[in-house]
């Protein structure tokens, strides 16, 4: 039997998936210039895509339903960050022409 990845760091019980995509190597060679284009976003979501249809049929109704919850949760936390990280990121102060 193969060894669960933790979600949760053991001390502060701070959720470790984002550490973790950030070291998969699609992630590292898409981001290394810098930006990220249309074939790059594309292939992501084909890996996401494969991997939902491969996790899809092992789980039991509950556990679809549950994890389906998760994934909804996780997409709205990450458009939520990127709208947070592009308001913060705007200018402060208002043009005065």
């Amino acid at each position: 039997m193969s060894k669960k990845t933790p979600w949760f760091d053991t001390h502060s019980e701070a959720p470790m998936l984002a550490e973790y995509a950030r070291k998969l190597d699609s992630f590292v060679e898409v981001v290394a210039d810098g930006r990220v284009d249309v074939a790059e976003l594309e292939a992501q979501e084909a890996r996401v895509v494969a991997l939902m249809k491969e996790v899809e049929p092992l789980l039991s109704p509950e556990a679809h339903e549950k994890v389906t919850q998760l994934l909804c949760e996780v997409t709205a936390y990450d458009l939520m960050n990127t709208l947070h990280m592009a308001h913060a990121s705007r200018p402060k102060t208002k043009f005065r022409g």
